[in-house]
């Protein structure tokens, strides 16, 4: 995965209703932390990783590169939204494009963050980025991801076979100029 060009970043911090994005910040190492040693928010995701392997990998402020967004709640993370180009995507149709990617604690899910997180990460995107598409790759075992994917208006490209299961691959695009609802 590599970065997004010319995209200026970080950008000023992105206000939604009830949420923040922004950069990643040292405060939020310990949710980094619990993100990736969650085996709920890794079941289809190859599987969590150690607490203690993480806290030597870690740096003191992780996720700091172009498209890493945290997902901030009354200033707590709650949740990361990645934006990166995929040069070498397992699927052609996916391959240069610029997918979306997204993690939320579990005591954040079923409260309409992530959609309302990724919708905006969206509109930002199509901001700086006009008419660029976005890929997103989910198992379809992920109801849940399968939902959001389908709430963000992404459609389906193909379905394929790996890592043992299902995937889904979907595309969302903006034309220049169309404003989002």
């Amino acid at each position: 995965m590599t970065d997004l060009g010319a995209v200026a970043w970080p950008p000023a911090p992105i206000r939604t209703e009830r949420l923040v994005l922004r950069e990643s910040r040292a405060r939020d190492r310990a949710a980094f932390i619990e993100l990736s040693a969650s085996p709920e928010v890794h079941t289809y995701l190859g599987g969590p990783r150690l607490p203690e392997e993480l806290e030597r990998a870690m740096p003191e402020v992780p996720a700091q590169w172009s498209g890493s967004f945290v997902v901030d709640l009354e200033g707590a993370m709650i949740g990361q939204i990645l934006l990166r180009r995929a040069p070498e995507h397992r699927r052609p149709d996916a391959a240069g494009k610029v997918d979306l990617g997204y993690l939320f604690l579990p005591r954040a899910w079923g409260f309409g963050y992530a959609t309302e997180a990724c919708a905006a990460a969206l509109d930002w995107f199509a901001g700086v980025l006009p008419g660029e598409p976005v890929v997103l790759t989910t198992q379809t075992a992920n109801v849940g991801s399968m939902r959001l994917a389908a709430k963000l208006g992404f459609t389906e490209v193909e379905r394929f076979r790996a890592w043992d299961a299902e995937q889904w691959l979907g595309q969302w695009s903006r034309p220049p100029g169309v404003p989002s609802d």
